[in-house]
C-alpha cells in the first residue's frame, strides 16, 4: 500500500511500487537519487537528502532498520522508531519518496543469499561488530540499489568504514550507481550527529564528548608536525579514556582500504574511534590534513 501523509511525502511499501516510481521518473527523464537510512532521522539524515535534492530530481530516502547488521538482539531492540517523524523531516529536506518495507519484504520466506566483501571488513567495526555486520551491510545495500536501481545513492562521513565496503560493493559487483558522501554533521558542541545520541544521559553525553576532541587533539599534532600514527593514535586514546569513553578502537587508516597506516604524510589519512558511553555504542572519524 502507498501513501501520502500531511507531510506531503510519498510513502511506498512495496519493491513493485518503488521500480514503478523509478520507472515512471526515469521515464519522465529525471533522475533519482537515494538516501539510505535506518530511520530515526536527524539533521544528519537531512543533509543528505539536501545534497541528494540538489542533485537530482527525484530523492528516495530509505527507511528499514536491518536485522542483519545487528550482532546484539538488544541493540537491535533498542534502536529509536518514529516514522511519523522520519516522514516530516523527509518531506522538510525534500525527499519525493519514503520507501519504508517490512522485514517480510526484504527478506521474504526462504531468503537464503549472503555476501561478503572480504579484507576491508576485517577490521575495526567488523573486528568489533562481528563478521556478520558488514556481511549484513553488504547484502541490505545490494538489494536496496537493485530494488531502486537509483542514479546516485548518498551516505554520510559518520560511517566511513561502511562507505569504504559499500564503494567496493558498487565496484565489484558492477552495480551503475554513484555513491557520494557528505561530511559529519555535529552538534554546536562537536558531537557527531547520530541515532543512539538519543539514548546518552547527559552525563554520557559530556564523556561523549572526549571522541570528538580527541580527533581534534591529533588533527593539532598533525598540524604541529607530528606524524607517527603510533603516537597519534596513542594520544587520542587517552585523551577519550580519560573524558570517560570506554575506546574499543582508535587508530589512524587509509580512509579507501582501512589499513592502518604509520606515518601521516602525503597520502590521505583518517582517524577512526570507537566506544562505549553509557551503555550506548559510538563511532567517529575526522580526515587528518598532510604533516607540516
Amino acid at each position: 500500500m502507498s501513501t501520502v501523509p500531511s507531510a506531503g511525502v510519498r510513502v511506498i511499501r512495496t519493491i513493485e511500487q518503488v521500480r514503478a516510481f523509478v520507472r515512471a521518473a526515469r521515464a519522465a527523464g529525471r533522475t533519482v537519487g537515494l538516501v539510505p537510512t535506518m530511520g530515526a532521522l536527524h539533521e544528519g539524515h537531512q543533509s543528505l537528502i539536501r545534497a541528494s535534492a540538489r542533485e537530482c530530481d527525484d530523492v528516495v530516502v530509505w527507511t528499514f532498520v536491518n536485522p542483519t547488521q545487528f550482532d546484539d538482539p538488544a541493540d537491535l531492540r533498542a534502536y529509536p522508531r518514529d516514522e511519523a517523524q522520519d516522514l516530516a523531516l523527509a518531506a522538510e529536506a525534500g525527499a519525493t519518496v519514503v520507501f519504508a518495507p517490512d522485514a517480510a519484504e526484504v527478506y521474504p520466506p526462504g531468503f537464503a543469499t549472503t555476501i561478503h566483501v572480504a579484507g576491508i571488513t576485517e577490521r575495526w567495526e567488523g573486528e568489533s561488530r562481528g563478521t556478520a555486520h558488514f556481511d549484513g551491510v553488504a547484502l541490505v545495500v545490494c538489494k536496496m540499489l537493485l530494488m531502486v536501481n537509483p542514479d546516485v545513492a548518498w551516505f554520510g562521513q559518520k560511517d566511513a568504514q561502511q562507505v569504504a565496503v559499500v564503494r567496493r560493493l558498487v565496484t565489484d559487483l558492477d552495480i551503475p550507481t554513484g555513491i557520494r558522501t557528505v561530511p559529519t554533521v555535529r552538534d554546536a558542541d562537536g558531537l557527531a550527529l547520530s541515532s543512539r545520541n538519543a539514548r546518552l544521559t547527559p552525563a554520557a553525553r559530556d564523556a561523549a564528548l572526549g571522541m570528538s576532541r580527541s580527533l581534534r587533539a591529533v588533527i593539532e599534532h598533525v598540524e604541529g608536525g607530528t606524524t607517527s600514527a603510533a603516537l597519534l593514535a596513542r594520544s587520542g586514546r587517552a585523551i577519550a579514556e580519560a573524558a570517560g569513553v570506554a575506546v574499543e578502537y582508535w587508530a589512524i587508516v587509509d580512509p579507501a582500504t582501512f589499513e592502518p597506516v604509520e606515518e601521516v604524510g602525503a597520502r590521505p589519512a583518517l582517524a577512526i574511534v570507537a566506544g562505549h558511553v553509557g551503555g550506548v555504542r559510538l563511532i567517529d572519524n575526522m580526515p587528518l590534513p598532510p604533516a607540516v
